[in-house]
Order: C-alpha cells, then sequence, then structure tokens
C-alpha cells in the first residue's frame, strides 16, 4: 500500500524523502552531463538591508523578554516562508533524476563554546506550516540549550559519526562507498540521514556571530541539500533610498550557493526579491510560514 505523506500518496520512482519531479528534457540532460552538485554549483552575493528587521527583534524581546528572539531566528523564518512560496527552492537531484522533498528543512552547525577546540553540534529543524517566528526561536533555543547542556555526551548524527569514523580505515571507506551507492538510488535508510545537514533543504552558517563576513560555501556532492547560505555581520551603512536622501541603515552581507539544475536565475533572483521583501516588512513573520507574503512579483 503506497503511503501517505502530507497529502501526497507516494508512487513508483518516489524517494522517502522526496516525490520524483518530471522537468524539461535541457534538465534531464543536464543532470546526466552534470551528474555531481560540484559542477553544477552558481554563487549569488548579495546585501540586504535589515534595518526594519533588527527593529522588529528589539520590539520582540520588548514586549516577551522571556523568549530571546535574534536576528538568526528571523532569518530561520523567512527562508523557510521563502521555500514554501517558492517550491523549486526545495528540490534536489540525485541519481540523475529531480525530487521535491515533502517538507521543508533547515539545518546548521552550532559551536559548543566559542574556543578553537570546541566541539560542533549539528541541528535540524523542520518547521510547519503553521509555524510563526516565535515558534522557530523556541525550537531554536531549546535545541541548542539541549544540545550545550549535553557537554561530552552526543546523540543522533553526531554520536553516529564519531562512532563509524573509529572504525579501521579500509572499513570505514567501503562504508562510505556503500551509503554513497544508496544515496544514488534512494535507499539510505533513515538513520543515517535524519538530522543530517547534508539532506536539508536548505543548509545555513551564521557567520556574523563570530564576527565573520559571509562566504561562499561549496554544496556537496552527497546528500540532497541543494542551497547553502552564509550571513555575516550586521553593520551600518549609507545607503540611497527611493526618495533620492541617504541614510545609514543596517544591512547584513549574504552568501549562498545553489544547485542550478533545480531551476534557472530568473527563479533565483524573484526568491532574493522575495527575501529582501520580508527583511523590509519583518512583520511577515508573525504570521504562519504557510501563509502568502503578499510579495507583489511583476
Amino acid at each position: 500500500m503506497a503511503k501517505i505523506i502530507n497529502g501526497y500518496k507516494r508512487k513508483w520512482g518516489d524517494r522517502w524523502d522526496g516525490r520524483r519531479i518530471k522537468v524539461p528534457g535541457m534538465q534531464t540532460i543536464t543532470s546526466c552531463l552534470w551528474p555531481n552538485r560540484t559542477d553544477s554549483e552558481v554563487y549569488l552575493y548579495d546585501t540586504l538591508d535589515v534595518t526594519e528587521m533588527v527593529r522588529f527583534v528589539e520590539q520582540k524581546n520588548r514586549e516577551h523578554p522571556e523568549l530571546k528572539t535574534t536576528f538568526f531566528h528571523c532569518v530561520i523564518a523567512a527562508l523557510s516562508k521563502m521555500v514554501n512560496e517558492r517550491p523549486l527552492m526545495n528540490r534536489f537531484v540525485q541519481g540523475r533524476r529531480t525530487y521535491e522533498r515533502y517538507e521543508i528543512s533547515i539545518a546548521f552547525v552550532a559551536k559548543l563554546a566559542f574556543d578553537d577546540h570546541a566541539e560542533e553540534a549539528l541541528l535540524f529543524f523542520v518547521p510547519k506550516p503553521e509555524d510563526t517566528v516565535e515558534n522557530v526561536s523556541r525550537m531554536v533555543v531549546d535545541r541548542v540549550n539541549k544540545v550545550r547542556g549535553q557537554g561530552d555526551h552526543k546523540e543522533g548524527v553526531d554520536d553516529l559519526l564519531d562512532k563509524v569514523a573509529a572504525l579501521p580505515r579500509p572499513l570505514l571507506m567501503l562504508i562510505c562507498k556503500i551509503v554513497r551507492w544508496l544515496d544514488f538510488w534512494g535507499k539510505t535508510p533513515r538513520a543515517l540521514t535524519k538530522g543530517d545537514p547534508h539532506h536539508a533543504t536548505i543548509l545555513l552558517s551564521n557567520l556574523g556571530s563570530i564576527q565573520c563576513p559571509a562566504v561562499y560555501h561549496h554544496l556537496n556532492n552527497y546528500g540532497t541539500n541543494s542551497v547553502m547560505v552564509t550571513i555575516g555581520t550586521i553593520h551600518d551603512e549609507e545607503r540611497l533610498m527611493p526618495d533620492g536622501s541617504k541614510q545609514v541603515r543596517k544591512v547584513c552581507d549574504i552568501g549562498a550557493t545553489l544547485d542550478e539544475r533545480i531551476g534557472d536565475g530568473f527563479y533565483f533572483a524573484r526568491s532574493l526579491k522575495l527575501v529582501h521583501y520580508i527583511c523590509e516588512h519583518p512583520e511577515i513573520l508573525d504570521r504562519p510560514i504557510g501563509e502568502p507574503s503578499g510579495f507583489d512579483y511583476h
């Protein structure tokens, strides 16, 4: 019996993490000519005006001091809303076929302490259509606190990686080869992919938290992640406003690396414009992620 996921009945050719999508011949051929995700990377660098979003965060924390909302939480919510409204951003190419995920997922790496030798933890979130920025803040804060509270005790993907890495090198190489073969055919056990950032819609890196500028981060051939985003520090910059005046605004640089096989430049550009719009109208984040933003694409 076919399994129903989020109202969709899985069909022959679907994966457990995505349904197969019929794409134009050009995309199909491209996936065969350039089968590796790292062969199909495109890079995007932009500066977001986050003045209104910074004010939004400050107001949130004044009204709800018990829940610490951060700029990073708003970015997670904004990107989730963008993907919900722009479904091609939730696609991936694996096994030379194109798929669309059943759900949106955002992953990032958290440093357990600001120290050169501190451990890192892999965090994976699946926001629901009914979630708002407050739900996202609670999820992130609870998960980060839980991981940091574990100390040296690890679980999930982190624990599994440590155990596998301790195996003899020939055995480790064989296991990795088998896993990559299973990944190609969409048969990788969920125990290996659940919570793995390489299987997330967007892999996000908050470099601003360590006072580092945004960079381009490569994609990986393993897994299904098609979008990698880094955000830099928030800083002041004089900008020319629509009315011709000059103002000092709060801005943030972002760097993104995308798999060009999931969409075209026009689609990516419109998706970026939506992110700009959300940053300029952050009150949208108080509404459910699944609710249309109201952005006029024309």
